[in-house]
């Protein structure tokens, strides 16, 4: 008996051990394998770029960081984006999306809204509460109680960007010579909302500024473009959107349906968005949307924010991100669009956030002018805030 009980013993033992190793090693393990950045030489960047860098407001609208474990106020080693590598890469504007789903199997074409969730799994392994180990709405609230506890301990590295006066604010303190940093809350997809139309109050009293109304897969919203359906916005998807409207929200349609997109484009008049993507006669995959239907977006008065990977670029150097820019200025015109790196958002990317000047470098060298630059690295960006952000 006292063999049978020994071996209990141990055999918990060696869980107990098991499980803190899983939540000590893992995750980081996990991120380093999801969120790469290619080794590579120091890229090279002229006097001239290295100048007109620092004068630029730079804006990123989709970065995952969040997500992981990481606390972004200490430079890492691993990942893509932190406040210290923002600094260092003269980044001024960031918005951080909250992934609160994600399917196992995930792909461009097709996936299942039943299919097994990646997130439950990191959420326990990262040691999230327990709150947010099955409820959406309680991940989105938990990343931003992240942001806001980075905030609190560092008040003067970066400010959350709420409002109009928020962004101002920062502007003119940039503009005194300060360096500080501006981040604003979004969301990869409506399901965050878990259904319930009230949730919507709480992230924005959370301070989420945008969202998206899908990711990789169908929801209570609308058909996905990476689903199954195909669809358009249901009735719940209409009452988000104009909800969200109301609220002064900005509606991002990356990774939504082209018949979402379609739908809410007949049912808005506002600027809308597509936070981070390709040009599809520059790079062909179904992950970026058909040309036409990007025209149609940008005539919103809208965006679209350039990605930094090899699946939306077909070339995810510096200078392969650079050329997709240009495509995009002569599909769409200069002043729609601006920069959505998707940084750690499980891509693998040739650059991370300390390395902006290279970008700049490619954008001279590619024959942009400096004014040019100017709206594509953050102009637009802070633009269409101004005019979308609630008072």
């Amino acid at each position: 008996m006292r063999i049978v009980k020994k071996g209990i013993l141990t055999i918990l033992a060696l869980a107990v051990l098991g499980l803190i190793a899983f939540w000590t090693f893992a995750p980081a393990i996990v991120e380093k394998g999801k969120n790469a950045v290619k080794d590579h030489e120091p890229y090279p960047v002229s006097d001239r770029a290295a100048a007109l860098h620092e004068t630029l407001i730079i804006g990123d609208w989709h970065a995952d960081s969040l997500l992981w474990n990481r606390d972004l106020l200490e430079r890492g080693d691993y990942g893509q984006v932190d406040f210290p590598r923002m600094a260092e890469g003269n980044a001024a504007i960031q918005v951080f999306t909250t992934v609160t789903k994600s399917p196992v199997g995930l792909n461009y074409e097709e996936n299942s809204a039943d299919a097994r969730d990646n997130i439950t799994l990191l959420a326990f392994g990262q040691l999230w509460p327990v709150r947010t180990w099955n409820s959406r709405i309680e991940r989105a609230l938990y990343q931003s109680e992240k942001l806001h506890n980075f905030q609190a301990r560092e008040p003067n590295f970066f400010r959350i960007i709420r409002t109009k006066s928020d962004l101002e604010s920062i502007l003119s303190d940039r503009a005194d010579g300060s360096k500080i940093m501006g981040a604003m809350m979004g969301a990869e997809g409506g399901h965050a909302l878990d259904g319930d139309i009230a949730n919507l109050d709480r992230m924005f009293d959370a301070g989420f500024r945008v969202m998206g109304l899908q990711h990789f897969f169908d929801n209570r919203l609308g058909g996905s473009l990476h689903g199954i359906s195909n669809a358009g916005l249901t009735e719940f998807g209409r009452e988000v959107v104009n909800a969200m409207v109301a609220k002064d929200m900005i509606i991002d349609l990356a990774h939504s349906s082209p018949q979402v997109a379609a739908d809410v484009l007949a049912m808005t008049d506002v600027p809308l968005i597509v936070s981070h993507t390709g040009v599809h006669g520059h790079c062909e995959t179904k992950r970026n949307y058909p040309d036409a239907l990007m025209k149609q977006i940008v005539e919103t008065g809208g965006l679209i924010g350039i990605g930094y990977w090899e699946e939306v670029t077909c070339n995810d150097s510096p200078m392969g991100v650079a050329a997709t820019i240009t495509s995009a200025i002569d599909l769409l015109g200069v002043d729609h669009v601006s920069l959505g790196s998707d940084y750690d958002g499980s891509v693998e990317t040739a650059f991370d956030i300390s390395e902006l000047a290279a970008l700049t470098d490619e954008l001279l060298k590619a024959g942009l002018s400096d004014e040019d630059i100017a709206k594509v690295m953050g102009g637009n960006m802070v633009r269409l805030l101004l005019a979308a952000l609630p008072d």
